[in-house]
């Protein structure tokens, strides 16, 4: 139904064509923008209704004084490889996890993941590339979640979180205090998670603004076949150029699957267009935007960087196995 308000708005209303770069960038913004900031809004007060019945502060405590041996990084993991959201999409949820104090490692393994693998893709990996193709991807981009929750968990990274989001974090617990008493009716809550939820939407809507802006321009302006020519190349640093290319663009996996497709086709090793993939729907330039509200951008270069050198080791990994 968005799409289609998007198609009506864009097309039908300002009368401009698919097939321009203005008329494809538009109707990208409107999406994504009505999207988002539904998903945002609905798990907001998916976390706050969970947080007064099921207060995450009790599984915030077990996450960090229970010895787990790492299982719970992949738990994440996976939990993110079954949500079918964008770099961009899995922000909102990010926001719940670490508004209720969940630790920080374990969240970055959900928002590494959550773009990397879906089951969209997967099934289109599996029509295109075959078993063996798509179990190396679907393994690869868990371990990756595994691997970069567990390294950035152990960075001490909480003073680089927002003032904004730390104070999220103060009242998400006052509150779970407050409603654990059973003081307060869920008639009574209600409308205090809702008005939670609007202060979180008003507080990044700015950034997720400025963030699908740069991604509908990126998306409707930039030239087909603009990235083969400099992934193409069979050098050394053609795995880590495709990494660095991939970073402005914005797509899901399942709609950068079909350019990776042609990637391949065209004599692009497998393993440089699979890097190339990652990057596009795991590292964002619209992602980094809408992160800024909860993070500095030292926490943001930290995890890009982190994720990108990953990213390209596998990249070398599959050129060589695959």
């Amino acid at each position: 139904m968005i799409q289609q308000f998007a198609d009506w708005l864009i097309y039908a209303v300002c009368g401009l064509d698919a097939s321009t770069h203005l008329g494809a960038a538009l109707n990208f913004f409107v999406y994504d923008t009505i999207k988002i900031v539904i998903l945002l809004f609905f798990i907001s007060i998916l976390m706050g209704i969970i947080n007064a019945y099921f207060p995450i502060e009790r599984l915030r405590v077990y996450l960090t004084t229970h010895k787990m041996y790492g299982a719970q990084y992949l738990l994440a993991s996976i939990f993110g490889a079954i949500t079918p959201f964008c770099s961009c999409s899995s922000i909102p949820l990010f926001i719940g996890f670490v508004k209720g104090g969940i630790p920080l490692g374990v969240t970055f393994a959900f928002l590494i993941t959550s773009p990397l693998v879906n089951e969209v893709a997967v099934a289109m990996f599996l029509g295109s590339f075959g078993l063996q193709v798509t179990l190396v991807y679907v393994v690869s981009g868990i371990l990756l979640g595994v691997l970069g929750g567990i390294i950035l968990g152990r960075m001490n990274l909480y003073r680089f979180l927002s003032p904004w989001v730390l104070q999220l974090q103060a009242q998400s617990m006052a509150q779970s205090e407050q409603w654990e008493s059973g003081r307060i009716s869920f008639r009574e809550r209600l409308p205090r998670i809702a008005k939670d939820a609007c202060g979180i939407v008003r507080g990044v809507l700015l950034y997720i603004i400025i963030g699908i802006a740069v991604g509908a321009i990126i998306h409707g302006y930039v030239p087909e076949g603009f990235f083969e020519q400099y992934m193409s190349a069979n050098h050394w640093y053609a795995v880590p150029l495709s990494v660095i290319l991939a970073v402005p663009m914005y797509a899901n996996a399942a709609g950068i699957l079909p350019v990776i497709q042609v990637f391949v086709s065209k004599g692009i090793p497998l393993g440089t267009a699979i890097a190339f993939m990652m990057a596009v729907v795991g590292l964002s330039f619209p992602e980094a935007t809408m992160l800024k509200k909860v993070m500095t951008w030292r926490l943001i270069a930290i995890f890009f960087g982190t994720i990108s050198l990953f990213i390209i080791l596998s990249g070398y990994l599959f050129n060589l196995f695959l």
